[in-house]
This record gives structure tokens, sequence and C-alpha cells, in this order.
């Protein structure tokens, strides 16, 4: 099979007409002034690429919310001309970002899906192909069926589970693979290292949607892979407050191109979203910890449930892909980022992000019984947040992807998508208990479905359930 390696363009014309569009924004490095270059990933949360204010001195990045900048002559400023292009702002979380995964700044969008559709439309163009996750966030499959499909850019859809099954997707005209893990919404996963071996050989970049599971818990671009993206929206930021997009990567003149099609298009994040997202980032290691943990407990609940039918959730034994999330999730939590030293206490946990889905026994009817008598958890669509959210997707999130292509994936019409939040694992616990009572169905017995040993421990409403 003849396949051409991916370049950026690389004429003369183009060189500079991104060399003009960029003089008023030049590429700035991250400054973590006051850090260790091994500091803990907490420590790089909180302060990595942060710095007072220049002005007052103000410990928090203030608000600019303006439009337009004094410049001091013709040409001369000080590097920001006009906020569709560039903002303090956002600069500021540009460079929290960045240090939070040892990259040059993010480039920050309005919306994750911005991230998405920028990222696309910088690698490709009319009759350039790109692989996809088959499973993947439904606006990712609405953007290329709907939007780009027309203009002469196509996609395949892949298991990229399997990495043969990537290699002979892979054709001469395939400009980018684009893989989400875990996958939106069966936490299937990708062997990112893996496929970047195949990538690095032919030449073509390969983007993670690294949303589920942030740098914190996931360090794709460690792992081989060129591009990370996220929805801010979601653990980054963490509190239902703001819409927002981030893609890192190491290769500047990419960066430089995101940079000039964001200003372009007029994707950039908003200030007042920015300076939210700083404040949330700054949790953002202790939140997913505990999100992890309370999403445990929750799976293990769920799995002993007899009106369950199947639950999905990497931190399980029965997990398909459970020897892949252990190798894979290099949890930054309670050790060095860059793994020279541990603290004497480091935690030996491995974490598996906050993301529960699960089917009911009695299909669709009995899903929709749980979903509509929740009380604690919140039907709604986002996910990463501090309350918990239940989410049914072929109805909500996915309800763009083809029917076909959501069955052969195992979207099915009954599957419950669960962003676990920081309530009280317990409190959690007992709403999904007090719904699953609302279920009618002829129960499957517990010995035929489980065969954990160990035994965990769940107070739920004040008393102790042995939970198989």
């Amino acid at each position: 099979m003849s396949r051409l390696p991916r370049r950026l363009p690389t004429s003369k014309s183009f060189e500079a007409r991104s060399a003009a569009a960029h003089r008023a924004e030049p590429s700035r490095t991250v400054r973590n002034r006051g850090l260790a270059a091994n500091a803990g990933i907490d420590t790089v949360a909180i302060r990595g690429g942060r710095r007072p204010d220049p002005t007052t001195g103000a410990i928090l990045t203030p608000i600019y919310q303006t439009t337009t900048y004094a410049q001091d002559a013709v040409g001369v400023h000080k590097g920001h001309t006009y906020s569709r292009a560039s903002n303090p702002t956002v600069s500021a979380l540009e460079d929290a970002l960045g240090a939070l995964e040892n990259t040059p700044p993010a480039v920050c969008f309005s919306t994750g899906l911005a991230a998405i559709t920028t990222l696309f439309l910088a690698l490709l163009k009319a009759g350039d192909h790109v692989v996809v996750s088959d499973v993947v966030y439904g606006g990712t499959v609405r953007l290329l069926n709907l939007v780009l499909e027309p203009l002469g850019i196509t996609a395949s859809f892949v298991d990229t589970s399997d990495v043969n099954a990537v290699e002979d997707a892979i054709t001469s005209r395939t400009r980018l693979v684009f893989v989400e893990t875990p996958a939106n919404p069966t936490l299937k996963l990708v062997d990112v290292e893996a496929i970047a071996r195949i990538t690095k050989k032919l030449g073509i970049p390969l983007a993670v949607d690294n949303t589920f599971l942030t740098p914190v818990l996931f360090r794709p671009l460690d792992l081989g892979g060129d591009i990370t993206v996220y929805s801010t929206t979601k653990y980054i930021e963490g509190h239902n407050a703001t819409v927002g997009g981030s893609i890192s990567t190491r290769d500047a003149k990419l960066l430089d191109r995101l940079r000039l099609f964001r200003k372009s298009l007029g994707s950039i994040q908003a200030p007042f979203d920015a300076w939210l997202t700083l404040k949330g980032l700054k949790t953002l290691p202790l939140r997913i910890r505990q999100h992890s943990r309370s999403a445990l407990e929750v799976a293990r609940f769920l799995e002993s449930h007899p009106k369950v039918a199947k639950v999905f959730y990497p931190g399980l034994s029965e997990f398909p892909q459970a020897e892949l999330a252990l190798r894979q999730n290099r949890s930054q939590l309670g050790t060095k980022i860059e793994g020279k030293r541990s603290l004497k206490n480091a935690d030996s946990e491995t974490f598996f992000g906050g993301i529960v889905a699960f089917e009911v026994a009695g299909g669709v009817d009995s899903g929709v019984t749980v979903m509509n008598n929740v009380q604690l958890c919140t039907l709604a669509e986002n996910l990463g947040a501090t309350e918990t959210l239940i989410t049914h997707p072929v109805s909500m999130t996915h309800g763009d992807v083809p029917r076909e292509q959501r069955e052969r994936t195992g979207i099915t019409d009954g599957l419950i998508r669960l962003s676990v939040g920081l309530e009280d694992p317990a409190d959690i616990i007992a709403d999904l208990e007090q719904a699953l009572d609302q279920v009618v169905v002829q129960a499957t017995p517990r010995s035929a479905r489980i065969t954990r040993t160990t035994r965990t421990t769940i107070k739920t409403r004040g008393r102790a359930r042995q939970l198989a």
C-alpha cells in the first residue's frame, strides 16, 4: 500500500502569511518560576505556568475583559492587539495547561468541539482522510459526517482498540489518526503506545482526546502521541460553570498553525471562562482522585446488583481491557511528575477516572425507569463536574451517531453513562439503589454474574452492605 507521510504546508506563501498573522501574537514558553524540575502534579496544577500580575502583583490572574489594546506605536505593543487573536487571561490558562503536560503553552478554544474543529481544519483539506475511533463523542461524528464530508474530507470509523485495524485503515490519503480513550460512552481503551509506533513510521500525526482522564491520570504525549485534545468544560474546569477546549502539542509549527486558524475562525475562549477554568485547574488532581475512588465504589455496587446486566469501568477486574488500563494509566497522583523520585508516603493506587457506564436488566424501559427515578443524580448532558450526572447517550450526547454505528460499537438504547461526582459515594449508591428498586424485571442470579472473590464494604445510608 502506498502511503504518504503527513507534513504541514511549507510553501513560502503560507509561511509568509503565517508570519504576518502571528507578528502580533508571538510564541511563548511556559515559565515555572520557583518550581523544581520534578515538582509534583499537585504543585504544578496550582503553580505551573502562573505568575503574579505584573502590574499589581495580584496572585490571581485578572480577567482582562477587553476587546482591544492600545499600541505604543505602529507595530509596537505589549504582546496583544485584539482579543479574537489573544487575551492575557486566556494566555495565562494556556501557560498553566502547558506546564501540566510539559509542553509549550496550549491553545485554548471556546468549546471542546471548537478545538476539534480547528484541529481538523488545520491538518486536513479536500481529498484527505482521517482515521477515527469508532466509539467517540457524538459531536465529533456529527462534525465529520455533516460538515467535513461535504467539504471533501473523509473519515473511517475504526475499532482503534485493534492495532491491526488501525494500520489497515490507513491509506495514502490519511493525514491524521484521531483516537478517544477512554471512549465516550463505553470506556473502550486505545493502546496509544502501539498506535504511535505505526503513525510515527508513516509520518502521520496521532491526536488523542484525553478529556476523560486528563494529564493527571494519562500522558499520551509521553507514550508517543503528537497532540492531545481536551474539553476543558469537563474535569479540568470541573464545576459546570464554563465551556471550553484546548489542544497541547510539542510541535511548535503546529501550535503556530492552530493559533492562526483559531484567529481566522474566531474560536478563542472568552476571558471570564478562562479565568474560571484557571481556578478549577488548581484542584484537578484532588478532584479526579476522589472522582476515581468514588466511581470504583459505585461500579462495584452496580456490578453486584441483580438488576444490572452489564457494567463498564476500567477499574473492574472483569473489564475486557483491565490489564491495559493498569499499564497505561501512569497516574501522577502522589508521585513526582518526572518520575525521578517518589514521596515517602506515595499513593500506590491506580486511578481510572470518574465515568461508569452500565445497562439495566430488562433493556431500554428499565434504563429509563432508573434515569427517571434518581433524585441525587442529575439527568444532564455534561460530565466531569462536582455534581453526579446521569446521561442517556442515545437520546442525548450520541443522538447524531448513526444507529448502525451505535449498535455495532455497543452504544445500546439502554446504556446509561454516570459521571460520578464528589458527593459522598454512599449517598450516590443509595440513590441508584432506590431507583433500581423501581425496576421490575426477572432478576439474574447474582452467582451467575459475579466472580469477584474479594469483598468490599460500602456504607449506604448508615448501614454497611457487603458487596461481592
